[in-house]
């Protein structure tokens, strides 16, 4: 229950920089009229959608694939066990019992294995939200630029 929760919360917190990414505020430097203004921002919007290739409305309907639950499958943890074997072995031989050493040296590279293999997890998933954040960021440039060009104040 305590993990589902704070995967919800990675989550929430991962949307927010796409929710603050809005689109970019057009004042009318040149007096346009508010009918003016709304029709150039929805042709400057098509315009954008074209040039980007990205529909912000598609965009955010689209949820940013985040990795979740418990991170295996990439080898991390076998690959820690291997390296603590060997080493627990080689000092255990020192102390006189590689078993031993071999045993507890395969746990502790587990439990590395497991703490790399979750943070490739959390590096994939931000990745992905940045991905998604440049893609919104293009469309953004393009509408920007199709706006400042019908003689409005962009910011």
């Amino acid at each position: 229950m305590r993990t589902m929760i704070c995967n919800a919360a990675r989550l929430l917190l991962l949307a927010l920089p796409l929710a603050a990414a809005a689109q970019p505020i057009a004042y009318p430097a040149n007096g346009q009229s508010p009918t003016r203004q709304s029709k150039d921002e929805g042709e400057c919007h098509q315009w954008a959608v074209k040039q980007s290739g990205v529909d912000p409305a598609a965009l955010a309907a689209t949820p940013v694939p985040q990795e979740t639950g418990p991170a295996v499958g990439g080898g991390e943890r076998a690959g820690g066990a291997a390296r603590g074997a060997l080493g627990g072995a080689a000092i255990g031989a020192i102390a006189g019992d590689a078993g031993t050493g071999a045993g507890v040296g395969a746990v502790v590279g587990t439990m590395a294995g497991g703490r790399r293999a979750r943070q490739n997890q959390e590096a994939r998933n931000q990745a992905a939200q940045q991905q998604q954040q440049a893609k919104m960021d293009s469309f953004n440039r393009a509408w920007s630029s199709c706006m400042s060009g019908r003689g409005y104040s962009i910011s």
